[in-house]
């Protein structure tokens, strides 16, 4: 929680000394218009999450069992894990630095250079740095999901949306289907079969690009109708 007041008032200032604007411009005050697009957001993302990890163990001997282990008080503190690992990510990637690079260098640069700031970071907090095959697929994952993140933020002019689809996600992924850093949560597989050949190359497509299609799809037809540039 420290990192997120840190964060927010390095941003209050690298605002106001590099463009003279508040943080107000990161859009954080709640609206009709920006909560609707959190509470959307946050369905797509968790949506596509399940789908993609069902897909998994769909087509082998596998499935999903319930964890006898996994308490409210679990879920609770999963839950604020997730919450505040999202909050500061956002804050870092999608906050004061993408709303700056978009001033001066516009839309689709500011959202590129953020994307692969976020894809580089994974190399990291994944643990692949100096392994060039992971390193290639993280960053194409976490790049595309980046860039998605980056469009929703400068086309809404809000944080809400970001958030929402980044939260939906990995309370889904991590909370739910235990793939992550706090270990089993929710749900765990029965054994270790997985797919493979075509079909294990169709699960990964998806997963690597499903999310950020989907959400650049909403921020165009839905969110795009609200808000013009």
């Amino acid at each position: 929680m420290i990192g997120i007041l840190v964060i927010l008032l390095f941003s209050s200032l690298l605002l106001w000394l590099s463009a003279r604007r508040t943080i107000s411009v990161l859009g954080l005050r709640p609206e009709k218009s920006r909560v609707i697009q959190f509470v959307v957001g946050f369905l797509l993302a968790g949506t596509i999450c399940a789908g993609y990890n069902l897909l998994t163990t769909a087509f082998v001997e596998n499935d999903w069992r319930w964890n006898a282990d996994f308490t409210t008080l679990a879920l609770a503190s999963g839950m604020w894990w997730v919450f505040k690992s999202v909050i500061f990510e956002e804050l870092l990637f999608r906050g004061a630095l993408l709303y700056l690079l978009n001033l001066r260098y516009g839309p689709k640069t500011a959202c590129a250079i953020s994307g692969s700031c976020f894809g580089i970071y994974h190399w990291f907090s994944y643990g692949s740095f100096g392994n060039p095959v992971q390193m290639a697929i993280i960053f194409a994952m976490t790049g595309f999901v980046g860039f998605a993140l980056a469009w929703s933020f400068v086309k809404t002019r809000s944080l809400y949306l970001p958030v929402a689809l980044h939260i939906g996600w990995n309370l889904i992924n991590i909370v739910v289907f235990s793939n992550g850093p706090l270990g089993t949560q929710m749900l765990f597989k029965a054994n270790q079969l997985k797919p493979d050949g075509l079909l294990s190359l169709s699960i990964f497509l998806f997963q690597v690009f499903a999310f950020p299609v989907v959400a650049m799809l909403y921020v165009r037809w839905i969110v795009g109708g609200i808000r013009k540039d």
